[in-house]
C-alpha cells in the first residue's frame, strides 16, 4: 500500500488541484498538519472551509470527478430538488463566506421577508401575510454548492482529489485514527496520514464498515421512518410580477399526504418539488401538472401551467430520518468526527438539511479556535460530537415528532401532545401575525421552540382550543404588518 504524497505547496506559490490554478490568500492559525475530509459535497466543503484556518493542509477526497464548476453531484440525487436555507443557516454561511448572499442575488436569487412574499398553506388554511423580520433567500442547491466550492478551492491549504473512493481507516499505536485508505483510478489502494479525519460522505456513509474493520464498535442509530417521495421540475419564470417568491403546501399527518414547494431561484427560474407521503408524484410533465392541480394551494399549478421550457424531471424517495449517535459511542476513536448527513439525515420536507451542517461547521471552527494556542486537535472528537448533538437535538425533535404521527400505532404521548399543540398554532397563524412570526423564527432556527410556549401564546392556544371559531381559512391576500 502506497503512502500518498499530498504535501503543502511551497510558500509563495499557488496551490494546484485538478480544479486548476487557485489564488493563495492569507490564512490564520498555527498549522496543525493535515486534515482529511471524506466527501466534497456541501457539508464537506463547509468542513474544509473552517479546517483551512487551522491546518497546513486540508485534503478533500471526493468520489465523483468534480472541479470548481461542478454543482449538484450525480451521486447525490437529493441535490436536484427544492432546498430551503433557513435564516440561521444563511447567517452562518455569510460569516463563513462573506458576500455570498449578494453574489447569489446578482444572479437573480431573491432575498425577501419570510412572511411577506410567501404563499404558505398550513393544514388549517393560508398563513397571514405579515412582516416577520426574518429574511431568507431562495436558490438552487446546484448554484449554492458551485459558488461555495469555488471559494473553498481558492483557500491555499485545500486540495481536492476527485475520483477517490475511501475504503477504510487506519489506527495508530495510541488507538486514534491517523490514516485514510482509498482507491483512485487504476493506481491501486493508497493511504494518506491525517491528524484529523472528517466523515462528510453523506447519507450513504460506510462509517459502520470502517469502524468495524478498524476493530471499533459501531455507533447506535435513532431512526424515524417517514417515506416521502419528491419529484422536481425546474422551469422558466414568466415576466409578470407576482406577490410571492415562494409558494408552499405542507404535509401534515395523518390527513394531508400531498404537498409541494415552489421557489423563485437564480436566472429567472422556478424550482418546484411536489411530494407525497407514500405517494409518488409523476415524472412526466402532464402528470406532474395534474398532481399539482390536486393540491389546495393553486399557485404551484398556476405557474407550472405557464411554463415555456423546463429541465428534466427528477424523483427521489427519502425513507426517513437517521441520527448516528456517535457522541454516545464509548469506543469512539480520537481523530475522527462527522458532519452533515453522515451524522444526521433529516426528512427533507422540514428544510433543515442545509442549515444544520452550517451550524456544525461553525461549532467546529469555534472549538479549533479555542485550541489555537496550544493543544491542537487532541481531544477534539468527543467535544465536537457532543456539541453537534446539542445542535441536532432541537431540529430532530421538531421533525421527528411530526413524522411519528404517520404511524397509526405506537404514537408516544409527547408526540401526540406536540402534534395537537402545533395544530392549534396553525389555526392561530391564519390571522394572528404575532403567533405566525414566532413560528417563523422557530422554524428558521433564529429562536428556540420555547418562543411558542410563552404565556401569551399558551393563553391564545387555550382560548383557541375551547372556543375555535368556525370562520373559513384566511385568504392568501396582501401583506399585513405585525
Amino acid at each position: 500500500m502506497a503512502e500518498a504524497d499530498h504535501g503543502t505547496p511551497a510558500p509563495g506559490k499557488n496551490a494546484r488541484t485538478d480544479a486548476g490554478e487557485r489564488t493563495n490568500p492569507d490564512r490564520t492559525g498555527p498549522g496543525w498538519g493535515r486534515a482529511v475530509v471524506i466527501g466534497g459535497g456541501y457539508a464537506g466543503l463547509l468542513a474544509a472551509r473552517v479546517l483551512a484556518d487551522h491546518f497546513t493542509e486540508v485534503l478533500v477526497l471526493e468520489r465523483d470527478t468534480v472541479d470548481r464548476t461542478t454543482g449538484a453531484h450525480p451521486s447525490a440525487p437529493q441535490s436536484y430538488h427544492a432546498h430551503a436555507m433557513m435564516a440561521r443557516g444563511a447567517r452562518t454561511l455569510e460569516l463563513l463566506f462573506p458576500g455570498l448572499r449578494a453574489e447569489l442575488e446578482q444572479l437573480g436569487a431573491p432575498v425577501y421577508d419570510y412572511g411577506e412574499r410567501i404563499s404558505f398553506l398550513l393544514p388549517t388554511g393560508f398563513a397571514v401575510r405579515a412582516t416577520t423580520g426574518v429574511r431568507i433567500q431562495s436558490f438552487t442547491r446546484d448554484e449554492l454548492e458551485r459558488r461555495i466550492r469555488g471559494r473553498v478551492l481558492d483557500l491555499a491549504p485545500v486540495r481536492l482529489l476527485g475520483g477517490a473512493r475511501v475504503s477504510g481507516l487506519g489506527r495508530g499505536p495510541d488507538g486514534r485514527i491517523d490514516q485514510v485508505h482509498y482507491w483512485i483510478g487504476a493506481g491501486g489502494k493508497q493511504a494518506v496520514s491525517a491528524d484529523l479525519v472528517v466523515d462528510a460522505s453523506g447519507r450513504t456513509t460506510s462509517i459502520d464498515d470502517w469502524l468495524g474493520e478498524a476493530g471499533l464498535p459501531v455507533s447506535a442509530k435513532s431512526t424515524v421512518k417517514a417515506r416521502i417521495t419528491y419529484t422536481t421540475m425546474v422551469f422558466d419564470r414568466t415576466p409578470e410580477e407576482k406577490d410571492y417568491d415562494l409558494a408552499y403546501q405542507m404535509t401534515f399527518a395523518p390527513a394531508v399526504r400531498r404537498g409541494g414547494a415552489m421557489l423563485a431561484v437564480e436566472h429567472g427560474r422556478w424550482v418546484c418539488s411536489l411530494f407525497g407521503f407514500e405517494q409518488h408524484p409523476p415524472t412526466d410533465p402532464d402528470g406532474f401538472l395534474d398532481y399539482a392541480r390536486s393540491l389546495d394551494n393553486p399557485r404551484l399549478a398556476e405557474q407550472i401551467a405557464r411554463r415555456g421550457r423546463h429541465d428534466a424531471l427528477h424523483r427521489y424517495t427519502n425513507p426517513g430520518s437517521v441520527w448516528r449517535l456517535h457522541h454516545r459511542n464509548p469506543g469512539w476513536p480520537e481523530g475522527l468526527i462527522a458532519i452533515g448527513d453522515a451524522l444526521c439525515v433529516f426528512n427533507p420536507v422540514y428544510g433543515q438539511g442545509l442549515t444544520v451542517p452550517a451550524i456544525e461547521a461553525e461549532a467546529l471552527g469555534s472549538l479549533l479556535r479555542r485550541r489555537s494556542t496550544g493543544t491542537g486537535p487532541t481531544g477534539l472528537s468527543r467535544e465536537y460530537l457532543r456539541a453537534a448533538a446539542g445542535i441536532i437535538k432541537a431540529p430532530w425533535s421538531l421533525s421527528t415528532t411530526s413524522d411519528l404521527m404517520w404511524n397509526p400505532t405506537g404514537r408516544p404521548l409527547a408526540a401526540r401532545f406536540a402534534h395537537w399543540y402545533n395544530q392549534q398554532v396553525f389555526w392561530l397563524a391564519r390571522h394572528d401575525a404575532d403567533v405566525w412570526t414566532r413560528f417563523v423564527k422557530v422554524v428558521n432556527m433564529t429562536a428556540p421552540s420555547s418562543l411558542l410556549m410563552r404565556p401569551s401564546v399558551l393563553a391564545k392556544v387555550a382560548r383557541q382550543a375551547l372556543t375555535r371559531r368556525p370562520d373559513p381559512p384566511a385568504a392568501d391576500g396582501p401583506p399585513a404588518h405585525a
